[in-house]
């Protein structure tokens, strides 16, 4: 069944993701106005759930590129864009067929889904078109931008309104790749997507309007109503499979396979706890090549803010470690995940952490760790070596820190661009910026610049926006109402 589903999708995507000629906010009004509904959610998860990127290991000082200057690498991007809106049009449709059926749990998927998107548009930009967007059908071709907070407040809502609509007598789901249509395993999606959401509000505890710690709790203290993820079988992750068209992203891809390789940061930092995630994520460097596969000392890395002839000379002496073999050669690798169970145990060990809940921070931190390790691959023996580590134990005046620490190594190749936005909130791990390379005057940037389309078409929404949030005007440096404490 899962394999008819990605052929499917396949067909899916030509009809109804091809076509990129309208807004990218608007609906088309010509379109078809058939449709099924799970064979719309196929698509949207196909389209969205893929988290697997190198871009964003460039940027989180994981992955090192050799080939090029690399505006991740050296922070030298500037606009992103509105695609994601494609996105949101499928939604928009999937939640039509659905009214068509009267199945509701499709319409709860697309509640999911909106607050999935909509989170992601608003952490690249900061305000971003949200109640007035997707109405070109009515004929609002230049939507307003609302507020960050008025989106994340929304979000929330509308991921309590989805938890409370998704009911085994509302309907099957059918096209479902991730969970084959299990309602309890919706549920826990949509309850570790509402606390990746509060974490990343931890600068707004004092926001009577978002009411974020009592919004946590009442999550946390109700698991009957409200469950979440308890082991890696939950992952909201996207598999692969050994079809063509339906591989790894990076299955034969050269480029990763020559020009890419492992940050001295990354690697030192796993040499420092004697990680054996180290082993499954990298293969020796050449000067390594004699060494055991077990032994730290075969493994090293380049400086991802040096310039660029300065790593290319280091390669050339035999240094830095690429990445695994399996990451290119291995049609299926392991799944992509969106959201994951050591991202929630990290979550919720940040929380208790904060003293937000009444949890033990360091029972949640080492179940987190246990999780990413047998993710990927790690033996039990080994994971518990590695937590015996004194340097691993967990130290209370150090608690946040080592949470988002470990929580930032788990993030490798998996979950988008999560381990920039946690970094870019709480300031851990430190990323290099002073080897000479790094653009931005050596600054990490905070965003990213609103996309040219909107310039040419929605100008005077986007200055509105623009003069509300940033005095400095659009720049990659503007501070969004996110990261501003409160």
């Amino acid at each position: 069944m899962k394999n008819l589903n990605i052929i499917f999708s396949l067909i899916l995507i030509t009809i109804f993701v091809g076509c990129k000629d309208f807004e990218e906010y608007q609906i088309d009004p010509n379109r078809t106005t058939e449709g099924d509904p799970g064979l719309l959610l196929t698509g949207i998860q196909i389209s969205n759930l893929q988290q697997v990127t190198l871009s964003a290991a460039l940027a989180c000082r994981q992955m090192v590129y050799t080939d090029g200057s690399s505006s991740e690498q050296y922070y030298g991007w500037q606009r992103s864009g509105f695609g994601a809106y494609n996105s949101l049009r499928q939604v928009v449709k999937m939640e039509e067929e659905a009214m068509k059926i009267e199945n509701t749990n499709y319409i709860a998927l697309g509640k999911f889904f909106r607050a999935y998107i909509f989170l992601r548009l608003t952490n690249t930009f900061g305000d971003v078109p949200y109640f007035d967007a997707l109405q070109g059908s009515e004929g609002n071709f230049t939507p307003k931008y609302d507020k960050q907070e008025d989106i994340y407040l929304s979000i929330l809502d509308d991921l309590k309104a989805a938890n409370q609509l998704l009911n085994e007598d509302n309907g099957i789901i059918n096209g479902d790749l991730v969970y084959e249509g299990s309602i309890e395993n919706w549920k826990k999606a949509i309850n570790s997507l509402s606390l990746r959401v509060l974490i990343s509000l931890s600068k707004k505890e004092g926001n009577t309007k978002l009411n974020v710690v009592n919004r946590f709790k009442e999550i946390v203290e109700n698991p009957s109503l409200y469950p979440i993820f308890n082991s890696n079988q939950d992952n909201l992750q996207l598999p692969y499979y050994n079809l063509e068209g339906n591989e790894y992203p990076y299955f034969n891809n050269n480029s990763i396979k020559t020009a890419y390789y492992f940050d001295e940061s990354f690697v030192d930092l796993l040499k420092n706890y004697e990680d054996p995630r180290l082993f499954t994520l990298a293969d020796k460097e050449e000067n390594g090549s004699d060494l055991e596969e077990t032994d730290f000392n075969a493994y090293g890395g380049f400086d991802g803010s040096a310039l660029l002839d300065v790593n290319t000379g280091r390669l050339a002496n035999g240094e830095g470690s690429p990445i695994d073999e399996r990451y290119y050669n291995d049609p299926i690798n392991e799944p992509s995940i969106a959201l994951g169970y050591a991202e929630v145990a990290f979550t919720l060990a940040e929380a208790a952490a904060r003293g937000w809940i009444n949890l033990d921070p360091a029972e949640q931190y080492y179940k987190g760790i246990e999780a990413s390790m047998k993710f990927y691959g790690v033996d039990n023996q080994d994971i518990e070596s590695y937590l015996q580590n004194a340097a691993v134990q967990y130290v209370p005046q150090q608690g946040i820190e080592m949470v988002i620490t470990q929580k930032y190594i788990s993030f490798f190749m998996n979950s988008g661009w999560e381990p920039f936005y946690n970094q870019r909130r709480t300031g851990f791990p430190e990323f290099k910026t002073n080897g000479g390379g790094v653009l931005n005057n050596e600054i990490i940037p905070k965003r990213w610049m609103y996309p040219q389309s909107e310039i040419n078409e929605n100008l005077n929404n986007l200055e509105t926006a623009v003069n509300r949030q940033f005095p400095d005007g659009d720049n990659v440096n503007g501070e969004m109402w996110l990261l501003k404490q409160e």
